[in-house]
């Protein structure tokens, strides 16, 4: 293989259009979810499209032991990859102290736990060949905590730091780390999340647009990277920690509370 890039999260959305996008450049492809059936179909459309050549890896990464198993397999299969693309990641809406805790594990194990692991066993190897990118898959959401998706919006908060600290200690060479923040998506999460009814939702872009946005920087190095976000809001977010905190808290809710008719 190669060219290689692992990507999580690969049977929809922005994990999909990655790897449409990355076989339409001539790149092979590992992909990772755990829906085989859907991964199995993509792989199918890519290599007759593209003639790419595409691992499917079925796992399910709330599994404490799945990033290390996606490690083996792919070193026994001799894959020095070029990109890790971190993009697995879900959310649930509601107060905190009602949502069921293992809906919350669970999300801190796919969208934080698993996330670093990958990084971490992958990364030495990067280094080792100096050469390498990584595409961690946050969201606007790592700019502001989040009353009503508490959980999730500080598992992105985390994706963001962590990525951007990586990218500095290793700014001595030719590996970079990008943070994709994307904002509202066209793409399961969505319904997944129960956000598909409140405002925040009202209009999104299209999660093919969004992976070409994350996946350009990607190969430019940048750090950090908003998609389907106007610069005007850009701005606020990025203003946004010298607000009021009471002020952010309250605009966060508001935009998390489910629209009636």
């Amino acid at each position: 293989m190669k060219n290689t890039a692992l990507i999580t999260g690969a049977s929809s959305g922005i994990g999909e259009e990655m790897a449409r996008l990355h076989a339409s450049r001539g790149g092979d492809l590992v992909l990772v979810a755990r829906r085989t059936d859907k991964l199995n179909v993509l792989k199918e459309e890519l290599e007759s499209r593209h003639g790419a050549q595409v691992l499917v890896l079925a796992e399910d990464l709330n599994d404490e032991d799945a990033p290390q198993r996606i490690f083996d397999k792919v070193t026994a299969e001799n894959i020095d990859l070029s990109f890790l693309i971190n993009n697995a990641g879900f959310g649930h809406r509601g107060k905190f102290h009602e949502l069921d805790w293992e809906d919350n594990r669970s999300m801190i194990q796919v969208n934080v736990v698993a996330l670093a692991a990958l990084t971490r066993l992958f990364l030495p190897g990067f280094v080792a060949r100096n050469s390498g990118r990584i595409l961690n898959v946050a969201s606007t959401a790592a700019l502001t905590p989040g009353p009503l998706q508490a959980t999730y919006f500080a598992t992105k908060a985390f994706v963001m730091y962590l990525g951007n600290a990586i990218a500095e200690e290793i700014s001595d060479t030719s590996v970079t780390v990008t943070t994709l923040l994307p904002g509202a998506t066209a793409s399961e999460f969505a319904k997944t999340a129960g956000m598909d009814k409140t405002s925040l939702f009202n209009q999104t872009t299209p999660a093919a647009d969004v992976a070409l946005t994350g996946y350009e920087a990607m190969l430019r190095g940048e750090l950090n990277v908003f998609a389907g976000v106007t610069r005007k809001r850009q701005i606020m977010m990025w203003i946004a920690p010298l607000l009021p905190k009471r002020y952010v808290l309250k605009s966060v809710r508001e935009m998390q509370e489910a629209q009636t008719a």
